[in-house]
């Protein structure tokens, strides 16, 4: 099985091609709950991504990068935004006009 951030990159391809996937998703933004939406999208579309999932994955790269730099101690750089995979998919559908 693939990790979310395969399952999301193919995913992204996909919706980039497919304009009614892409307003279904852009639309999630607007729900009440935006990521279980986007989630719930996502499992309809045959990709097993769920809330938790998604956050994790998000949080355990980040780490993993954080780690990777200047051997991860209180003097890594901060890294803005990385460790949200549900914002990097949406920047590259927006991205993608």
């Amino acid at each position: 099985m693939a990790d979310i951030a395969e399952m999301l990159d193919e995913l992204q391809h996909k919706t980039a091609h497919n304009p009614e996937w892409k307003a279904r998703f852009l639309a999630s933004r607007e729900e009440a709950d935006p990521i279980s939406a986007f989630c719930r999208i996502c499992r309809e579309f045959g990709y097993e991504i769920y809330e938790m999932d998604l956050i994790c994955a998000g949080e355990n790269f980040y780490a993993s990068m954080r780690r990777s730099t200047n051997g991860g101690g209180e003097n890594s750089p901060k890294l803005l935004g990385e460790d949200d995979f549900y914002e990097l998919f949406f920047a590259g559908l927006e991205n993608d006009k």
